[in-house]
């Protein structure tokens, strides 16, 4: 098979993994139990408090006094679970799914190949990391134009920036919360490779997840938290500094990489000498 022909054949399998994903109802479930969580934020904070009430702390303040601010809190509410729930879900999914709907073999016939089967597989959950976000983003901002003024983004530095640039700065974040979901997504698809029994794969995924957090809040591990997978994931609050802190951004795509590079290369060595007829 020549090299287009094969790039052909690999951008077919994305394009029908991507849709097959997207066509699924409980990830369409996923994405609106997730855009639910801005839209919860913001009617707690509506009835709670109401805009320009002076009460509550300054957090609530700024989200009672900028709608902008709801997808904001969103992102960070929902970065500690339902992010990483979602993305285990996916990625636990992703080869122990087929194995135990029995289609794995008849995904591997030539000329497919399994490690052209296990890069889509990856792209496939790589594009729901980002999905998920922007949902979470889309959602906030609508709930935040229809519950509270909106206006110029006052940011974390003090200065304030024009409406545009703050949906700027709100699409940046999203994209730095995919990028730090990528990681989470190969250790997925590394557990997956171990098993036939896809809710395992999500649920050890997950675990691994929480696990990760919890050793990140122990001062006596402090050495080690750079290299922990969720190390970065709340830096997406450095987006809002003027100017932005990019280079927290690539600290957190350089850890993801690190990530996506060990775990994909031991899913590799996995499933590449797994028995799939047995």
């Amino acid at each position: 098979m020549s090299s287009p022909e094969r790039r052909r054949l690999g951008l077919s399998l994305l394009a029908t993994e991507i849709t097959v994903l997207f066509r699924r109802k409980r990830t369409w479930a996923m994405l609106i139990a997730l855009a639910a969580v801005p839209v919860l934020v913001g009617v707690a904070i509506k009835i709670a408090a109401g805009p320009d009430d002076g009460r509550g702390p300054s957090f609530l303040s700024q989200i009672a006094g900028n709608g902008l601010f709801v997808g904001v809190a969103a992102l960070v509410l929902a970065i500690p679970l339902f992010l990483p729930l979602t993305i285990g879900v996916v990625a636990g999914d992703t080869i122990a799914g087929e194995a135990s709907q029995g289609t794995l073999r008849y995904l591997l016939v030539a000329p497919a190949g399994r490690t052209r089967l296990l890069v889509v597989k990856f792209l496939g959950a790589a594009v729901f990391c980002f999905a998920a976000p922007l949902a979470v983003v889309i959602a906030g901002t609508l709930t935040g134009l229809a519950l509270f003024p909106i206006g110029p983004v006052t940011l974390l530095s003090g200065d304030q920036v024009p409406i545009g640039e703050g949906l700027l700065r709100l699409l940046a974040m999203a994209a730095y919360v995919g990028v730090a979901m990528l990681g989470l997504t190969a250790v997925g698809l590394f557990v997956s490779t171990l098993t036939d029994v896809p809710v395992g794969a999500m649920a050890a995924t997950v675990v691994l997840a929480v696990t990760s957090q919890v050793l990140d809040q122990l001062p006596q591990l402090q050495a080690l938290h750079p290299f922990l997978l969720s190390d970065s994931w709340l830096g997406l609050v450095d987006l809002l500094r003027e100017p932005p802190l990019w280079s927290t951004f690539g600290t957190n795509a350089l850890l993801q990489l690190g990530y996506v590079v060990v775990f994909g290369a031991l899913a590799y060595g996995r499933f590449t000498t797994r028995d799939v007829l047995a």
